[in-house]
């Protein structure tokens, strides 16, 4: 059964998440701890809002690096979690990600997961909770703003950039990853700097709006939430 560091289980109310915040975001490691990186993560859950069941379909995947190629995925389905609470996507969704972590092989040495990292209200979005989970490097990455605005002009051109600040401090980046599209918020998840983060991101577009690995995450969460099989291979 996954669980918190130090051996804590994954609380079961929305206050008992609360209360846990603020000591685990004080762990969170904002600067670069991270040797060489041969394969790639990408990290994804699928749920729906008002499920009375609280079902959580979650999958991970592993991608060669430089080559971006597909090397395994895995997924895992939990239900009776936290309900959808704004603030606390995070401890909805990380139990089913690190269930399925130990069928993914082999281990990524950094994951992208689709989410938010320090661009949340309480700097302690998905991506912090799953990097300090599973003791991994992660980025989030994000389709949406959940807090702070983005300053200055965001060029419509692949790669242009700018801040995305929430008060008064710089918690993200806006990226455009394709002319025309919505950008991505790209933050610190944890065991990664912000410049390493934007730097890996990047890295991994190939000509789409989505890195490569959290796109790839993304199809099969969706995938395991259709067939409804708790594995994918």
């Amino acid at each position: 059964m996954p669980s918190l560091p130090g051996g804590l289980p994954f609380p079961t109310t929305a206050a008992a998440a609360r209360l846990l915040v603020p000591g685990l975001a004080a762990m969170v490691e904002a600067t670069d701890r991270l040797g060489t990186v041969h394969v790639i993560g990408g990290a994804d859950a699928s749920a729906t809002r008002f499920d009375p069941a609280r079902t959580v379909h979650a999958a991970m995947v592993a991608l060669g690096w430089p080559s971006l190629a597909a090397l395994a995925r895995a997924g895992a389905v939990t239900r009776g979690g936290l309900p959808y609470v704004p603030g606390l996507l995070g401890f909805r969704e990380v139990p089913a990600l690190a269930e399925a972590w130990p069928a993914l092989h082999p281990k990524p040495d950094l994951v992208l997961v689709d989410g938010h990292g320090l661009a949340h209200p309480q700097g302690f979005g998905t991506a912090c909770l799953l990097g300090l989970v599973l003791d991994v490097p992660a980025i989030g990455v994000a389709k949406s703003v959940l807090v702070g605005e983005v300053e200055g002009t965001l060029r419509d051109e692949p790669g242009a950039r700018a801040p995305l600040v929430f008060k008064g401090r710089q918690v993200g980046i806006a990226l455009r990853s394709r002319r025309g599209a919505n950008p991505l918020y790209v933050s610190v998840g944890h065991r990664v700097s912000l410049d390493t983060a934007l730097e890996w991101v990047t890295r991994c577009l190939r000509g789409r709006r989505l890195p490569e690995p959290t796109r790839a995450a993304h199809d099969a969460a969706g995938a395991l939430r259709l067939s409804g099989m708790p594995a994918l291979g």
